[in-house]
């Protein structure tokens, strides 16, 4: 990622447990923030959701977002991102969310019975780091 200091490409690392938290925005226009697993894929960044959730409807009304990304272990080693969800889909979101369970948790994923699981692909378009 061109726009990402050297110093925090850490946290964009396969092997980083790092949190994002991700702000859409309601209805209301009040701000939702939700703490999710993610991934890099080329310069996008990769979260999953299952279809239906709150996150879901207001990145599909709203492709604009805000992502902080902490690092566990040092919560002042962060990137702040406003970004723009460039492209959502339910191809290979189970894998992906499987992925991701092994990521962060060593283990495959055991969504709801019937959920469909969600990848919104995130162009960064500003970062601030901390």
């Amino acid at each position: 990622m061109n726009h990402i200091p050297e110093s925090h490409l850490d946290l964009l690392a396969d092997e980083t447990k790092a949190l994002l938290f991700l702000g859409t925005l309601m209805k209301d226009g009040f701000p939702q923030v939700t703490p999710v697993w993610f991934n890099l894929e080329d310069d996008l960044i990769l979260i999953n959701a299952a279809e239906g959730r709150v996150k879901d409807r207001n990145m599909k009304a709203n492709p604009k977002v805000g992502m902080t990304i902490v690092a566990l272990d040092n919560i002042y080693h962060y990137l702040s991102i406003q970004g723009e969800v460039v492209e959502i889909t339910t191809e290979n979101g189970r894998e992906h969310i499987n992925l991701l369970g092994q990521k962060y948790e060593g283990k495959d994923y055991n969504p709801a019975p019937g959920q469909t699981r969600t990848i919104y692909k995130i162009k960064p378009v500003k970062v601030f780091t901390g």
